[in-house]
């Protein structure tokens, strides 16, 4: 990502290296401030945020700094997979996104990605596409659009006339998850939950469902596992990381 050399910045850095993350795809602008969300809270409710950010595009010669390090980080790193977790914050361009998609695909790493509206019909080839129902609905202008499989795998099809993706995994919210190829589908229903707070539960569901991913699980355990830890962290106020510990004894108890 691309952050400010403001405070914002310095923070997001502090708390990479506190968590003993590298700070190497990090890049610093200082044509650019850091977003920062401030969430006015009541007990555990939140009552409103507010966000100072920056949603232009990165400017030319930044966007083609920005280009060249992710694509030497793919080469140093050899990932086991990539996530494009798209906040529409400008980072994210059309040219970006398929040199890395065609990229990877070369290499055999799997894409996973998490769309918002700019840039939702740039993904084509991506391994796994993970709208949720909002998103689904705006990108794909089908405002009457319902849970029902026959709905979720007409979406697909449309999707697929106009960018076609190896899988869609949508997110339904309290109607839980449906995931498919165009050839085999699968809905998931949401497990049942006290939610304290929906903070994070899409970015915990890509990234299980991305580690399904790379590990060679089936498009159904994928869905399921990815489904149970997004439902997980909701039980929590604020932004709550699950750990493989608190996976492993989710999925016992789901299957008891």
């Amino acid at each position: 990502s691309v952050i400010g050399t403001d405070e914002g910045g310095d923070k997001v850095e502090a708390l990479l290296n506190e968590a003993n993350m590298s700070t190497e795809g990090i890049m610093r602008s200082a044509d650019r401030i850091t977003s920062v969300k401030t969430r006015l809270m009541s007990g555990s409710t939140q009552l409103m945020r507010m966000d100072e950010e920056q949603t232009e595009m990165l400017q030319s010669e930044l966007a083609k700094s920005f280009k060249s390090k992710v694509l030497h980080l793919i080469d140093a790193y050899k990932p086991d997979a990539i996530i494009f977790e798209d906040y529409d914050k400008g980072c994210l361009n059309a040219d970006l996104i398929q040199t890395v998609i065609e990229k990877a695909n070369n290499k055999n790493i799997p894409v996973a990605v998490d769309p918002k509206k700019r840039n939702f019909f740039n993904y084509k080839n991506a391994s796994l596409f993970k709208p949720n129902m909002r998103e689904l609905k705006d990108g794909l202008q089908l405002n009457a659009l319902s849970s029902s499989t026959e709905d979720l795998a007409h979406a697909f099809k449309v999707l697929n006339e106009v960018m076609p993706v190896k899988q869609a995994f949508f997110t339904l919210s309290e109607d839980g998850v449906f995931i498919t190829d165009g050839q085999n589908k699968t809905h998931h229903p949401a497990h049942k939950r006290n939610i304290a707070d929906v903070s994070g539960a899409g970015d915990t569901v890509i990234s299980v469902a991305t580690c399904a991913l790379a590990c060679g699980l089936d498009a159904s355990s994928l869905a399921y596992v990815a489904n149970l830890a997004g439902g997980y962290v909701c039980q929590f106020p604020g932004v709550k990381a699950i750990t493989l510990e608190e996976l492993k004894v989710e999925f016992e108890k789901s299957i008891q």
